[in-house]
């Protein structure tokens, strides 16, 4: 069931003019099933905890037959109206250059805002519609909201097939767009007018509630967008949805506490929903009051900041040696507001203690029942204050306090050994290269407190989990539900969009950045400064790492020429120019071949008032890793193969895998 309800205030902006579609007496107003969704979309709140704020900042899109004479045309319309009157219009429209990414930057923005505000996005019939699916993918499966409008064939089929029309043989009502269905939260076709206002509360609902909130997608063919219809005046009134914070249930909190004060070895996991429950300071709290250590998933990092002693850093196969030995060890692990993935777990290698126990603390009880868990289903600031009370005056015992203070030192001189490389690893690199551990470095020392740091795909996801030190809660974006290459750019226009007070850094690397580099035109169609720090290491560094370790010997994952000789992929280097083509997107480009000249792009980049994107180009050596988190990732390995390589890393496959555990 939903957390969120909504009321419904006295519409104050409706339009009473009988000349413009308006009937006083029935209390209608014609308009078209396109501008009534504009006008509905413009008059949706949410509130939690007594602050409001709009739903949807904002509608991205790009126009194609579908959608141009539909939404289109009213967000046009509605555009005309407010002109003059800045800030005034409640859907404003920016124009994207690729249907993925536009859905991208609303998952960024929804996220830097707790998910309490985000986007719709409208795509043409077929393809453009179509391209958002990955987008709605990956919203879903990180639980982020944000409105999928697809456009859709003729819903009359007046003129089937038109252009871009699937036909199925079997299924004359199926279109491309029901590959929406498994991605989304929330699904509908509005094939007549009369269906539009049950299709748009089905869908705020879902926006709003915390539990079942994902990818929400509206269907709309592209003749009924165009269509007119008397609407009820009420459907346009100023609708507030009020998040709710779920409490525990006393007995579920009484028999977590009984379970931490019987445990030698607890341990905390903090996943993201301690970020979208605003509940750092009650874990903060809690974790200072008790003792107990706290391990973070990648959307829980930043849930306790650098410098907290409770703090043990990034868990699971992207974790740090320090988090990783408490868990192996641990008695007692209390998850909050995380669903427990194969990076968390190490493919379930994790927790080693034979007689380890479970709570779970989420709001979604599909995610609390996980691990065998005693489950704690409520909002995780709610459950951590009603936790602390239950745990008054109990502690930890002092020789545990001192192991998580060894343990993370001892981490964090590998940590500083990244960042500061010894001279026997940076003598070794070839001229104009750096490590990826130094350029992380540079960046964390010379960003600002909070500045963000994005991130999604390749190698950097996971060693910023390792190595990043977060010294603000909104300090750390890296997407990791879908490790989506291409995220980057268009998430960080979304994070800047939510809060222009803090600069974002993009962290991408050759890879992703050939997947969307796209979105570099909307930053300066937009003036939305972002920094990109494009990291060049002629390939795909982390799947050639991980192809090594399986014995594959990095194949096919290296950015270079066909070999005449051996007809593979293992020629010279293909001399692709990134920043330049960085400047023809109208990005401004600065090139660096040394620590010394990252750090001036860096201050130079943080001081600059230039409206628009800033790329920062630097050459890293994919040999050198960052420090091993002495864990694991479960991948298969060839079980049979004629290669060596192969044999070598299936032995080692086999090892890990009798430490994996059903964890039921």
């Amino acid at each position: 069931m939903s957390d969120a309800s909504e009321t419904t205030d006295t519409d104050t902006d409706t339009d009473t003019d009988p000349a413009n579609g308006t009937d006083p007496v029935n209390g209608t107003v014609r308009l078209t099933v396109a501008q009534a969704l504009v006008r509905f979309l413009g008059q949706q709140w949410t509130e939690r905890d007594g602050e409001r704020q709009r739903l949807f900042a904002g509608c991205l899109g790009i126009f194609g037959h579908g959608n141009v004479a539909g939404v289109g045309q009213a967000l046009l319309q509605q555009e005309l109206a407010f002109e003059g009157r800045d800030g005034d219009n409640p859907l404003p429209y920016v124009l994207a250059r690729n249907e993925q990414a536009m859905v991208h930057t609303a998952v960024g923005y929804a996220r830097h805002r707790d998910r309490l505000q985000t986007w719709a996005c409208t795509a043409s019939v077929g393809p453009g519609s179509t391209n958002m699916l990955t987008g709605a993918a990956l919203a879903t499966i990180n639980r982020i909201p944000v409105l999928l409008l697809p456009s859709g064939t003729f819903a009359t089929r007046v003129a089937s097939p038109v252009l871009q029309e699937l036909e199925q043989p079997y299924a004359a009502d199926v279109t491309v767009n029901d590959a929406f269905r498994p991605l989304s939260r929330f699904f509908d076709r509005v094939s007549r007018p009369e269906q539009l206002p049950s299709a748009l509360l089905g869908a705020m609902r879902v926006l709003t509630d915390p539990v079942d909130t994902g990818a929400v997608t509206i269907a709309l063919p592209q003749d009924v967008q165009a269509e007119a219809f008397d609407w009820p005046v009420a459907l346009f009134a100023e609708r507030t949805w009020h998040i709710a914070r779920p409490p525990a249930e006393p007995a579920r909190i009484e028999e977590a506490a009984a379970l931490v004060r019987s445990a030698r070895r607890p341990l905390i996991v903090a996943g993201g929903g301690v970020h979208y429950s605003g509940a750092e300071e009650a874990l903060a709290a809690l974790a200072t009051a008790t003792g107990v250590p706290v391990a973070e998933t990648q959307a829980g990092k930043g849930s306790l900041l650098h410098g907290h002693p409770q703090l043990v850093g990034a868990i699971g196969s992207t974790g740090t040696t320090a988090a990783n030995a408490l868990a192996a060890e641990a008695d007692l692990v209390i998850g909050i507001g995380t669903r427990w993935s194969d990076f968390t777990t190490a493919s379930r290698s994790a927790f080693q203690d034979n007689e380890v126990r479970f709570v779970n603390i989420n709001v979604a009880p599909v995610d609390a029942l996980k691990q065998g868990a005693v489950s704690v289903v409520a909002d995780a600031r709610s459950a951590l204050v009603s936790l602390s009370d239950a745990l008054a005056g109990h502690e930890v015992e002092g020789a545990y306090r001192a192991r998580q203070g060894e343990l993370w030192a001892a981490w964090d001189t590998q940590v500083e050994a990244a960042y500061q490389p010894p001279a026997s690893v940076t003598d070794a690199l070839a001229d104009g290269l750096l490590t990826q551990g130094s350029v992380l470095g540079v960046v964390n020392e010379l960003s600002d407190p909070r500045d963000v740091v994005l991130c999604a795909a390749g190698s950097m996801p996971g060693d910023l989990h390792k190595l990043w030190r977060v010294r603000d809660r909104k300090g750390y974006h890296v997407e990791y539900g879908y490790s989506c290459m291409g995220y980057e750019i268009p998430a960080a226009i979304g994070v800047r969009l939510a809060d222009d007070t803090r600069d974002v850094f993009a962290m991408v690397g050759d890879g992703g950045y050939l997947m969307m580099p796209t979105e570099l035109v909307t930053a300066v169609q937009e003036g939305v400064k972002i920094v990109v720090v494009l990291v060049q290491n002629h390939g795909f560094h982390s799947i050639g790492s991980l192809s090594e370790s399986l014995g594959s010997q990095r194949f096919g994952t290296r950015y270079r020429y066909r070999d005449d000789a051996s007809g593979r992929l293992d020629g010279e280097l293909i001399p692709v120019d990134l920043a330049a083509n960085a400047r023809s997107l109208g990005a401004h480009v600065v090139e660096v071949t040394s620590r010394s000249e990252l750090e001036t792009a860096l201050r130079d980049a943080k001081a600059s008032t230039h409206r628009g994107p800033i790329v920062i180009h630097v050459q890293t050596d994919p040999t050198v890793h960052a420090p091993d988190s002495g864990s694991w990732w479960d991948v298969p390995v060839a079980a049979q193969s004629e290669l060596a390589s192969t044999q070598a890393a299936y032995a080692a496959y086999l090892e890990h895998k009798a430490r994996q555990r059903p964890l039921l």
